[in-house]
């Protein structure tokens, strides 16, 4: 981290600019949950963050949120932002208060399995892929309707949200007026869009919740060999 960057000042900035985003579009601020991505982060610079009041994080791997967050997650609210295999969902229903990527039939049921045995029920978003790109996790557009109700029928699931990733070669606004679209129809409030480079964009758009990351804590480190 450059010794130039606040993450203090850096995670202020970001609310005031969700404030200015949700007062433009006639939104309350406090209807948007910003959600720091920690992922791949080291904890000198969560810690920061931690320390100036934030609450939500947002994490992309299932042991890599364990290893850092265990015995440090008390108070405060752990979400799943990246793809989740069947084989983790156990530890993914122990661990995560909000599992945002919910994106076909076998993970469903293998989630509902494990939220009955543990008797523990994170909240659940449908990832959906508005952009249909097939190297991307999420439900197809078209699909999102009759996943959500199987969803609802078939396993008893209460879905919060709808999450989207927007392709990163096309502007994000019809995407988002895409996932409201989707979520308005199926009676679903959640919306979790926009990321750093487009959250003020997605906050006009009707997001409840941003995930962002390097705003936050500035450009993410190098992998370790």
């Amino acid at each position: 981290m450059s010794p130039s960057f606040d993450p203090t000042a850096a995670r202020a900035d970001v609310l005031a600019k969700i404030a200015r985003a949700a007062k433009a579009a006639g939104r309350a601020p406090g209807d948007v949950t910003l959600v720091a991505v920690s992922k791949q982060q080291p904890w000198e610079r969560i810690g920061p963050i931690l320390a100036a009041g934030q609450t939500v994080f947002g994490e992309n791997r299932v042991q890599e949120a364990m290893a850092r967050w265990t015995g440090k997650a008390q108070g405060l609210e752990l979400r799943l932002i990246g793809p989740l295999q069947s084989n983790k969902a156990r530890e993914a229903v122990a661990f995560f208060d909000v599992i945002e990527t919910l994106d076909r039939e076998k993970l469903a049921r293998t989630l509902a399995e494990e939220m009955a045995r543990q008797g523990r029920t994170p909240r659940l978003y449908v990832q959906v892929n508005t952009g249909d790109e097939p190297q991307k996790a999420g439900v197809a557009p078209a699909a999102a309707d009759a996943f959500i109700a199987d969803c609802r029928k078939a396993y008893g699931f209460s879905i919060e949200g709808l999450m989207c990733i927007p392709p990163a070669d096309e502007p994000p606004g019809p995407h988002f007026a895409l996932l409201a679209k989707i979520a308005a129809r199926n009676g679903v409030a959640g919306l979790s869009m926009g990321m750093s480079d487009d959250f003020e964009t997605a906050v006009r758009f009707g997001a409840t919740s941003v995930r962002v990351g390097s705003a936050l804590f500035g450009q993410r480190a190098p992998a370790q060999a």
